[in-house]
């Protein structure tokens, strides 16, 4: 069976086997919202066909909710993970001309560093617009990004190989694989919690045209957001694709807003992945899917005057860059429900990417 975490009347995700007896119900306005499914996917991946049944259905109301969920138990080893933040952690602590070197450069081709200050992830499309909030509250973070190896005219900017750097191009092409492997499964879950083949999504993901971040968010002073209520370590925004798979240190910040409007806490939960939905899943689904606002804020006070520095990895999955998205069978009965015309996938991260940086 597939378990949840409930918002608490102080926000925070917890996991449903810790509840107090006395815990309050769902307040008002909460609907779904109130579980984030915390689900175990080895049930999916290896369990009988009832469990397997039961795991995709528990994916799919999960991202119907709440637009998160936690999976525990996914085949991406602990081992495997401790080694890439290690691996992150040693581009982020190379000189600034050194990775500099390896910039990024543009939205069609989506890799290399990002500085501090570059990016504002936001969901207004206005590029003024975007600039003025970049100017008022610049995110506090740097990032690193992979794509596809070998995509024509794309090439990945790696760094230069030496001393504690001298594997990273295999490492991060070995965990890029992991990833890749784990989005497929949970596309697959997906398609059979929506009653549809197990290989639906398969023929839309197998080039594997997603991106690999490496997120830094530098130690910072408290005294920032106490000058500026508004700063934030990564804005407000909806992701572009189809899901994104998060792992996290323990150091907390990410928050998810519901549907009253509030934020509530994402707290880190040891050997889980976050995985949420992105905007192209939602129209994909015909909005029966959601993805949902999220930000990294001020992370909770440890009563010290510093913050130290957060690490975090993002897999941003998308369809082929090829596909055209339609939506899904089983979405709508009549053409007239169709929410949105068809999309080129390449065309519309790319639309989104723009806006971005």
């Amino acid at each position: 069976m597939a378990t949840g975490t409930a918002v608490s009347e102080e926000g925070l995700f917890i996991p449903v086997s810790l509840r107090p007896p006395d815990t309050p119900p769902r307040r008002k306005g909460y609907a779904n919202f109130h579980i984030l499914q915390l689900i175990d996917f080895s049930k999916f991946l290896n369990g009988t066909q009832e469990e397997r049944q039961a795991t995709a259905k528990a994916v799919l109301s999960g991202f119907q909710g709440a637009g998160f969920i936690y999976l525990k138990n996914h085949p991406i080893s602990a081992d495997a993970l401790k080694h890439a933040f290690a691996v992150s952690a040693n581009f982020f602590r190379q000189a600034p001309d050194d990775k500099m070197a390896v910039c990024w450069t543009t939205p069609e081709a989506n890799r290399g560093y990002s500085a501090p200050g570059r990016e504002k992830v936001t969901n207004l499309v206005d590029l003024d617009e975007v600039g003025k909030v970049r100017a008022a509250a610049p995110d506090l973070k740097e990032s690193f990004e992979i794509g596809r190896e070998g995509e024509p005219g794309h090439p990945n900017r790696w760094p230069r190989e030496h001393g504690e750097m001298g594997n990273f191009r295999a490492d991060m092409l070995g965990f890029y694989d992991q990833c890749k492997d784990l989005h497929v499964e949970v596309m697959r879950a997906i398609a059979v919690g929506m009653g549809l083949d197990d290989k639906f999504f398969d023929g839309f993901v197998d080039v594997g045209d997603n991106t690999l971040r490496l997120l830094h968010y530098p130690e910072v002073k408290s005294d920032v957001f106490k000058a500026n209520p508004n700063q934030v370590r990564a804005g407000e925004h909806s992701d572009y694709g189809s899901i994104t798979l998060l792992f996290q240190d323990n150091r907390g910040g990410l928050q998810v807003r519901s549907p009253t409007g509030r934020f509530v806490d994402a707290t880190p939960i040891e050997g889980t992945v976050v995985v949420n939905a992105g905007d192209l899943l939602a129209r994909w689904s015909n909005d029966t899917i959601k993805s949902t606002i999220h930000r990294v804020v001020e992370p909770p006070s440890k009563g010290n005057d510093t913050y130290p520095p957060r690490y975090s990895i993002a897999y941003f999955c998308n369809p082929n860059f090829k596909s055209h998205i339609e939506a899904i069978p089983g979405t709508y009965a009549t053409e007239a429900e169709k929410k949105y015309e068809g999309i080129n996938s390449g065309d519309y991260l790319v639309q989104r990417l723009t806006a971005t940086y």
